[in-house]
């Protein structure tokens, strides 16, 4: 039998048009949903059976919070696969059922701004501090998995839970928000942070008349559910900057690093710049058995070759670099994380018997370094008008995305690692040296991006297998997920998590090797 609110929602959907669903409709959706989520919890503690008696709040944290991410990945518009793309009938289902965890948490003031995200806010009695900002995407690509971005929304939801059945959320001294931002991976209108860049004030008047594939603009979607859809609008969802403190963000790694290190959390250092180029490769279209070898103009094997040259320069840069005379050189430790992807390769008119006439790839280039990457990008450009001069072909390289790298805040990168540290100390099963938290950058880009125009930035990774993400094969150990909670927990608090005593850490490093 289905549950009461998903008989409720059925309901609704029959009786409304499904690319529409009115502000009214979430938040009464918000108070069902918040009503069957909420637990019967006294506010001065929790007790032993849910964790309360050894400060790890394994029933919130870990079994809570995996269920509740297992909830949001069933709210697709894909049928049999997870697809929740800016402002599609399944991301207006998923506000609702968000704002109703964020009101079982005790935040006190919900709402949904004029592009779509869901703030979730507790403000302490008069407090004058600026607020802590904690948030992640809750939109999806195609045949997504059920972790990247829905984690640090639910997380941040379930570790100010704990504040508030413990009796603590009462005393925190400053203003803390959560965020469920609209859209991150800008799958519909193929244009990145709609919802965090509207946050920070970055977001152009223009972005209205973007359209998605269907020819639906940005402005169109907004009111279809409602929302005014001006310039004026969009700008109300704007924080000035002496409001905000900080801004927070826990996320999937999509990486293998933490696998291969063995450790459920790491700390991120910084996001990573970006610069996405278009390479177009003009030749000779010809017949595939008439032309012979030594005439042909081939656009497709200068492009092989320069997909292999990218490969080589960003493998071993030294070997390619050309140095200013007063740097000498790159040091190592600036051209770590340096990727470069071809991606998409197009031909025309793309048929076995025809040797192309033009050719296309994308590029992406990816580093920490800001200067590398612009070094990169310069002599790939070089190189690649070199090797078509000498195959004969014309080529030209486009610029379509440049974005400089992102560092975040030292003081919050050592809070998040004294609390990682703290969190993993005292897990159940853990070494008794548990060893300090990893640093790694992201090559992936993040709302943290966006947020950095706004305030300071600090940003938690949690281990997933085999580093796999974008793909339904994205998995998090339940373990994994209790870690990022109780060391958000532990960073929101400021105080350490208890830590296991020694003669049982010393069974447990027994027990585990």
């Amino acid at each position: 039998m289905a549950s009461p609110s998903s008989r409720f929602r059925l309901r609704l959907r029959h009786r409304h048009h499904p690319s529409s669903f009115p502000l009214q409709i979430i938040l009464l959706l918000s108070v069902v949903s918040g009503l069957l989520a909420s637990l019967p919890i006294s506010a001065d503690g929790l007790p032993p059976e849910l964790g309360g008696d050894d400060g790890l709040y394994r029933e919130i944290l870990r079994d809570e919070t995996v269920l509740r991410l297992m909830e949001l990945g069933k709210i697709s518009d894909g049928e049999g696969y997870l697809e929740r793309t800016f402002l599609s009938p399944a991301s207006i289902r998923a506000t609702a059922v968000i704002i109703g965890w964020m009101k079982d948490a005790g935040l006190t003031t919900r709402w949904v701004d004029q592009m779509g995200n869901i703030h979730g806010r507790f403000e302490p009695e008069n407090s004058t501090k600026e607020a802590l900002l904690i948030g992640s995407h809750m939109d999806t690509v195609i045949d997504a998995g059920m972790y990247d971005g829905s984690l640090g929304i639910i997380c941040a939801i379930s570790a100010l839970k704990v504040l508030k059945v413990t009796g603590k959320l009462q005393r925190l001294t400053r203003p803390v928000e959560v965020i469920a931002f609209s859209d991150e991976e800008g799958v519909r209108f193929q244009t990145t942070f709609l919802g965090s860049a509207a946050v920070a004030g970055t977001l152009p008047e223009s972005i209205l008349q973007v359209s998605d594939k269907s020819g639906t603009t940005v402005q169109d979607v907004l009111k279809m559910n409602s929302f005014e859809a001006t310039a004026t609008s969009i700008s109300q969802a704007r924080y000035s900057p002496e409001s905000v403190g900080s801004y927070v963000e826990v996320h999937i790694e999509q990486g293998p690093v933490l696998e291969a290190l063995h450790y459920p959390l790491g700390v991120v250092k910084g996001i990573a710049g970006q610069t996405r180029l278009k390479v177009i490769v003009d030749g000779s279209q010809g017949h595939a058995g008439t032309v012979p070898m030594k005439l042909r103009r081939d656009p497709m094997v200068a492009a092989a070759e320069l997909v292999v040259t990218l490969e080589h320069l960003c493998k071993e840069p030294n070997k390619f670099l050309t140095y200013d005379e007063e740097c000498g050189c790159f040091t190592e430790e600036s051209l770590a994380g340096l990727v470069c992807t071809v991606g998409e390769l197009l031909t025309w008119p793309s048929a076995s018997n025809v040797i192309p006439g033009q050719v296309n790839f994308t590029v992406d280039i990816r580093a920490m370094d800001d200067q590398v990457r612009e070094t990169i990008v310069t002599s790939f450009s070089r190189l690649v008008l070199q090797r078509c001069d000498d195959r004969l072909v014309d080529c030209r390289v486009e610029h379509k995305h440049s974005a400089a790298a992102t560092h975040c805040d030292p003081e919050l990168t050592s809070q998040l690692k004294r609390a990682a540290r703290s969190t993993v100390s005292a897990m159940p099963g853990r070494r008794a040296a548990a060893g300090e938290a990893p640093v790694l950058m992201s090559g992936a880009g993040h709302d943290a991006m966006a947020m950095a125009k706004l305030t300071k930035i600090g940003m938690l990774f949690v281990r997933c297998r085999g580093g796999i993400s974008h793909s339904p094969e994205e998995s998090v150990l339940e373990d994994d997920v209790w870690a990022a909670g109780l060391a958000l927990l532990n960073f929101i608090d400021g105080s350490p998590v208890p830590v296991e005593p020694e003669v049982d850490r010393r069974q447990n490093a027994v027990a585990e090797s």
